[in-house]
């Protein structure tokens, strides 16, 4: 049974885009794994302005309606029936409800992975439309969906407060390990904070990351912020950060990919992700990897496993003392030479042993496409 991952987008890794990347690195996984995968894509224009990958890749123009699908797209389904199952990646999409209806009236199956879409932050931005769309749309596509895929508790949570089912599969993605790493000792006392991702600055908590460094900077003026990403509001993220006299110490590198991304990377030495609200942050799991010890909030879905591994601190609620105090506990630990090591060593242990792709995959097979 080919596997076919549907999104808006090319599944491109080399954007800031969370969802591209995961589904690139989940269906390249799964070819690896022995599967028949493909990835389709709905796209503003149908250029093939990405790398050569070992999955087939088809694009397929996006209609200015949005509950609208091309006709190629319509008989490029109806042509899989009895062939394939279908994953449909992202939430509150009007195309995927037309989709699910074409899907189940030619009883094809398919599940979705919302990818934090029905966490409880990020269901109440824009409520009252999104519960008047849930009514009429969302809950119609999800009643006919074979599985739901959640990637963190948090959306499990979620989603039960608005569509309790018994079809929810929890499952975290799985992450490439990288080759020998090599842990940083520590050569001077300036330490470097680091942030990796789309600027988004009230779901991904710049704005509590801002004030809690010019707190922890005030009293250790060599530290350092690099943050790396893009979106709209950099010229607002830039605007907090002039604001608060941090020009000085606080560096907006604009989106960064490939070797440039993993050298800043490498040269970090604590990576910081405070969301209010997350599926499952790849850039944490990444920097881990790296073997960066990272202050998260526990909304990332990802804080138990870091106090857990005592591979970095989690905080529990939005707050710039909070996360200060976090960061300042890390300075002390950054500064004791073995101590630092070992939490290096413990954020690797961490990805390898809780984002093993393999024994994923073979999880993905059995609960949530059950083809197995």
């Amino acid at each position: 049974m080919e596997i076919i991952h549907l999104i808006l987008g090319k599944a491109n890794p080399q954007r800031m885009n969370g969802v591209n990347k995961v589904v690139h690195q989940l269906a390249q996984k799964q070819v690896a794994f022995g599967e028949k995968v493909a990835v389709w894509g709905i796209t503003e224009d149908l250029e093939i302005n990405y790398e050569p990958r070992n999955f087939e890749t088809r694009l397929f123009q996006k209609k200015r309606f949005p509950f609208s699908f091309s006709k190629e797209l319509k008989e490029a389904i109806i042509q899989k029936k009895g062939k394939a199952i279908f994953h449909l990646h992202g939430g509150w999409i009007p195309v995927y409800y037309a989709l699910a209806k074409l899907l189940f009236r030619c009883n094809i199956k398919f599940v979705i992975t919302p990818h934090g879409a029905y966490n409880t932050i990020a269901i109440k931005k824009n409520s009252i439309i999104k519960s008047i769309y849930f009514y009429f749309f969302e809950k119609k596509m999800l009643q006919k969906a074979h599985n739901i895929h959640c990637i963190g508790k948090s959306e499990v949570h979620g989603l039960k407060r608005i569509f309790n089912t018994g079809k929810i599969i929890l499952l975290p993605y799985g992450f490439e390990q990288n080759p020998a790493i090599e842990l940083k000792k520590v050569a001077q006392d300036t330490i470097v904070f680091g942030f990796i991702g789309r600027l988004d600055i009230y779901t991904k908590g710049l704005d509590t990351l801002i004030k809690a460094f010019k707190k922890f900077h005030s009293k250790e003026p060599s530290s350092m912020l690099w943050i790396l990403g893009d979106s709209k509001e950099r010229n607002e993220l830039q605007d907090i950060i002039s604001r608060n006299l941090l020009d000085n110490c606080v560096i907006l590198y604009g989106s960064k990919y490939g070797e440039e991304k993993d050298e800043l990377l490498q040269k970090m030495d604590v990576f910081v992700h405070p969301s209010r609200n997350e599926g499952l942050p790849l850039s944490v799991i990444e920097a881990a990897s790296y073997g960066k010890p990272c202050i998260v909030t526990d909304a990332t879905n990802i804080g138990s496993e870091v106090v857990k591994y005592n591979s970095g601190r989690t905080i529990y609620c939005q707050s710039s003392e909070k996360l200060e105090e976090a960061m300042s506990e890390m300075f002390v630990v950054y500064n004791k030479q073995e101590e630092f090591i070992a939490m290096q060593r413990n954020a690797i242990n961490m990805v390898k042993e809780n984002y093993n792709w393999n024994s994923l995959l073979l999880k993905f097979n059995t609960d949530l496409y059950q083809i197995v």
